[in-house]
């Protein structure tokens, strides 16, 4: 028999950009600097407020968006820190025209947004926005590198103005911000769970909203929440990349109409990150429903999919989640639409909000609990094929808090609300619920081959947390549950199909420590950080998962076990198969096998190395009958013109017997 992961199909590769190429494209956004500044400024100086940093559509943009007092032609400029002189931008600082256009009447004014591409890697730039001689005042971000871990940090609901004091619902929000980043200052996205705002078009609100320092120095991901949905003032605020603003997106099915809406995605780093408008869910409305929605995931996901290793959705209105809003309609049409698809389709988190309150589901296959058997409040979770994790945020800023509600006799599983037979105070599809009445935010640690997703504690019963001083009951002791203690944590292990995936990761020429892995579910064969060697070539090495053999056939026929190896590949990066080369060992004798040949890499010899079928292991007619466990020690040996990445190759495994 062939043991195979689940088929991808080829798609499309992504373009990750290198060091050496970021410095390259950021060096022809400077040689053109010149070419793009303005004559002088208007003689009235305008006014530029609620500047805020977006993501981008990968690691190497970023984009920033603002409001004008006048509707002139405008500019973001943006240099490395270290070039300006007294604070001032060097004559070469990379320009970027800004587009937008007039805000609703009661916005005023003039929205405008630009992007910022070719950035390198670990380096802090300065940017404003403006003209020349009317310029912002610079604010500062700073890139990390472009491949392997990293964190990011989700917030739920902020939703200003919900308590009715704008002023405490900034205090609150400002404090999450501030002690989450604190806590976590190598965090590289900020990703929205929706609802900044209470009313949609108010911009006391948003100015509110928008006042953290912080959304001008870490790139904020925007999500549309129902509080936001009903006006302009969203899309004003927010450009997203890869944006779909057609018409069966928006609620109404009207893009020019006062709402805002639309689907985007981006990929940072390892992560696909698939942002949806969850307002539009029924046909009803005007627009395409949660249909259309699936058909955009599905088109992203097969054109972009195998560029990334992970698979996070983002939208509003939680289908899983444990309070006031876990029985409503709309969500149980969601909850009937969505997780067959997202389970079919490879998605491993997904991120909601609008229940303010902190809920993680059990991993959900096809809209039902994929292993009846996982405990609540599980550390480690294991998703298997079609295994989902769903995530609700509390609120950020504690304006508004929802309580935990009770199950009903609906049932348990798809849109049903009935008890979870391990804990029936809980829903059947939650792992854990959690409402103290006090502010939380989620940090998601994305590792080579985990994710680890943590709900935090950025507040206690104490000010700022206005829903709470106006009036609401707490249930948080300082002492116990202090600031940045955790209320849950778990760690998603993914699923590897029935083959075994390799994953290498190459250096810049400067080498750094290597390792492997073996665990007892068939995880990742990690090859660690290849070792520059003798200045011509990288090399590294590991262990298969060993595989066990067993034969108590009567005809004592011959088999053997063979295997090969694709190209190693990081989205548009890639090097050959037959680079790999083993030597097969009998780890534990029977059933009369033999160890293979051994197999030199390519480099050494220009051969074939792995990828074409080589023996593992072998028995010949009339051996005896038993068990054996082969494996295999892997020699990976590369050209050092290999670009820097995280490669990951699939070892097929292929048993023959007459």
């Amino acid at each position: 028999m062939t043991i195979r992961p689940s088929a991808r199909a080829p798609r499309p590769a992504r373009r990750r950009v290198a060091t050496g190429a970021a410095a390259a494209v950021l060096g022809l956004a400077v040689a053109f600097g010149g070419g793009m500044v303005s004559p002088a400024g208007a003689a009235e100086p305008t006014t530029l407020t609620g500047i805020i940093l977006g993501v981008g559509a990968n690691e190497s943009q970023r984009t920033v968006s603002w409001y004008s007092s006048a509707d002139t032609a405008q500019k973001l400029q943006v240099a490395p820190t270290a070039e300006l002189a007294d604070g001032e931008f060097p004559a070469g600082a990379a320009t970027f025209d800004a587009i937008g256009g007039a805000n609703i009447a009661t916005s005023g004014g003039f929205n405008r947004h630009a992007t910022i591409t070719g950035l390198k890697e670990q380096t802090q730039y300065s940017y404003r926005v403006g003209t020349d001689g009317d310029w912002s005042k610079a604010y500062a971000f700073k890139t990390q590198d472009f491949e392997g871990d990293y964190d990011f940090l989700f917030y739920g609901d902020p939703q200003i103005g919900a308590s009715g004091d704008l002023a405490k619902d900034q205090a609150g929000w400002q404090d999450t911000v501030d002690v989450s980043l604190a806590a976590n200052p190598n965090a590289e996205l900020l990703v929205s769970g929706g609802d900044q705002v209470e009313s949609a078009n108010n911009e006391a609100q948003w100015n509110s909203f928008l006042a953290p320092d912080k959304l001008r120095q870490y790139p904020w991901a925007a999500t549309i929440g129902n509080h936001d949905v009903g006006g302009k003032a969203y899309e004003q605020h927010f450009s997203t990349p890869n944006t779909d603003r057609s018409g069966p997106l928006y609620s109404n099915g009207n893009p020019a109409s006062n709402t805002s809406g639309g689907d985007y995605w981006y990929i940072y780093k390892d992560v696909l990150f698939i942002d949806l408008n969850s307002n539009s869910y029924a046909t009803a409305q005007g627009g395409g429903g949660d249909a259309a929605h699936l058909a955009y995931v599905t088109d992203v996901i097969n054109k972009h999919g195998a560029e990334a290793k992970w698979k996070v959705l983002t939208y509003h209105h939680a289908i899983y989640s444990p309070a006031s809003h876990a029985k409503d309609g709309d969500n149980k049409i969601r909850r009937t639409d969505f997780p067959t698809a997202f389970s079919k389709l490879g998605v491993d988190l997904v991120l909601q909000g609008h229940d303010h309150s902190y809920s993680r589901s059990y991993l959900i296959k096809n809209g039902e609990k994929a292993d009846p058997a996982e405990q609540p409040g599980a550390s480690d979770v294991y998703a298997g094929p079609g295994g989902v994790l769903y995530v609700t945020g509390n609120s950020a800023s504690g304006s508004k808090y929802y309580d935990i509600t009770k199950p009903d006799s609906s049932g348990t599983s798809g849109a049903g609300n009935g008890p979870d037979p391990l804990n029936p105070d809980g829903y059947w599809y939650n792992s854990v619920q959690n409402q103290e009445h006090v502010r939380t935010y989620v940090k998601v640690q994305v590792r080579n081959d985990k994710l680890v997703v943590e709900n935090v504690r950025s507040g206690t019963c104490a000010a700022p947390n206005a829903d709470v001083e106006t009036g609401n009951w707490c249930n948080n002791t300082t002492e116990g549950q202090p600031v940045g203690s955790l209320v849950d944590k778990v760690t998603v292990h993914p699923f590897h199909g029935d083959g075994q995936d390799l994953q290498v990761d190459v250096p810049d020429v400067a080498p750094g420590e290597f390792g492997w892995t073996i665990d007892g579910y068939n995880g990742l064969v990690d090859l660690g950080t290849a070792k520059e060697t003798g200045g011509t070539h990288f090399e590294a090495a590991g262990k298969i998962n060993p595989i066990a053999v067993s034969d108590s056939r009567r005809s004592l026929a011959p088999w053997s076990i063979s295997a090969n190896v694709t190209d190693f590949k990081d989205a548009a990066k890639t090097f050959s198969g037959s680079y790999l080369g083993w030597t097969p060992r009998v780890l534990v004798n029977g059933a009369g096998s033999k160890a293979g040949a051994k197999v030199a890499s390519g480099y050494d010899d220009q051969g074939d190395g792995l990828s074409v079928s080589r023996g593992l292991g072998s028995a010949e007619q009339g051996h005896a009958r038993g068990t054996a466990k082969l494996g295999a020690d892997l020699g990976l040996k590369i050209p050092d013109s290999v670009d820097k990445g995280g490669y990951r190759a699939t070892l097929t495994i292929t048993a023959l017997s007459s």
